[in-house]
């Protein structure tokens, strides 16, 4: 038997005004609509459902049986149907899982937590590593929010510039490229460089500009993360290039005994990307959260 749900609505009107008249005013239809209404709710049930006592209407025994429960069913499609707009902080209780990049976890997780705690303290965060390859995660739903440099090109994902940063130069105090003169393009592509890659990619932009210039360099090595990159520049006369935003502060260059120099190529800045699936555009918790994370994202500096 094929069901008309709208018979749930109707019923409802019906035994909550104990009419035909008033279940019409109450839904904005006319009487006789109403009428042919309860005609067939009276035959998909096998009940009067209301029958005339006098001048007023009275409910069977059976309509008041499952009164409650079709008021429940009205209420709970009408919740899927037209949810909530409101976003109530205090109380909403969530996980969401973030997959970004390590620099950028380290750059902005911390002033991320501490605005998502400050408003929402049932609000949990997942902060998980990236993958040497890509994965459909957002598409999933496995991660509900991604930050990177990268900008996937799928139709049903949703990708938004939040940040760039120009690149430096990072090696290590007293290498030769600190001393005396100026750094050009070709100082720099004599030195021997590591490469920063999840992939293990050895080459990336840098070798494009460089080859516009006639010049080329020696990539001795990549490493999976900027923090595990910086631990080769110790005592050796490596060099690796990085976004300024993620490359170490005056503080953490004095103590691990690092220089930051200006890069001689003219290389597009780096681009930070929020990435999260169509599915959440009207999520308004999802979208609290990706608000919070642009400005910890536009914020984040070494100091």
């Amino acid at each position: 038997m094929q069901l008309d749900l709208n018979l749930l609505t109707a019923l409802d009107a019906l035994l909550e005004e104990g009419s035909v008249a008033g279940a019409a005013e109450r839904l904005h239809v006319t009487a006789p609509a109403m009428s042919r209404s309860l005609g067939r709710i009276r035959r998909t049930t096998g009940d009067q459902i209301l029958v005339r006592t006098g001048r007023t209407m009275t409910p069977t025994p059976y309509a008041l049986s499952v009164r409650e429960q079709v008021h429940d069913l009205v209420r709970q499609a009408r919740g899927v149907l037209a949810p909530s707009r409101e976003l109530d902080l205090a109380t909403l209780d969530r996980t969401f899982t973030l997959r970004w990049h390590e620099s950028l976890v380290a750059l902005a997780g911390p002033a991320l937590l501490a605005a998502v705690r400050e408003s929402a303290p049932g609000v949990r965060l997942r902060f998980i590593a990236e993958s040497n390859v890509d994965t459909p995660a957002l598409r999933r739903g496995e991660v509900d929010l991604e930050a990177n440099a990268g900008g996937p090109a799928e139709p049903d994902l949703r990708v938004e510039k939040v940040a760039e940063s120009p690149h430096v130069v990072v090696t290590r105090r007293g290498h030769p490229l600190t001393r005396g003169r100026s750094v050009t393009a070709a100082r720099y592509a004599a030195a021997e460089h590591l490469t920063v890659s999840r992939r293990g990619r050895l080459d990336n932009a840098v070798d494009r500009a460089l080859r516009r210039l006639g010049l080329s360099r020696r990539v001795v090595a990549s490493a999976p993360t900027e923090s595990a990159a910086l631990a080769f520049l110790r005592g050796t006369d490596l060099v690796v290039t990085v976004p300024e935003a993620t490359a170490p502060g005056a503080t953490a260059r004095q103590a691990a005994d690092l220089a930051v120099l200006p890069l001689p190529l003219d290389l597009p800045p780096a681009a930070v990307h929020l990435s999260w699936h169509q599915r959440h555009d009207t999520d308004r918790a999802h979208a609290w959260l990706r608000d919070l994370a642009r400005t910890a994202l536009a914020g984040a500096r070494v100091g």
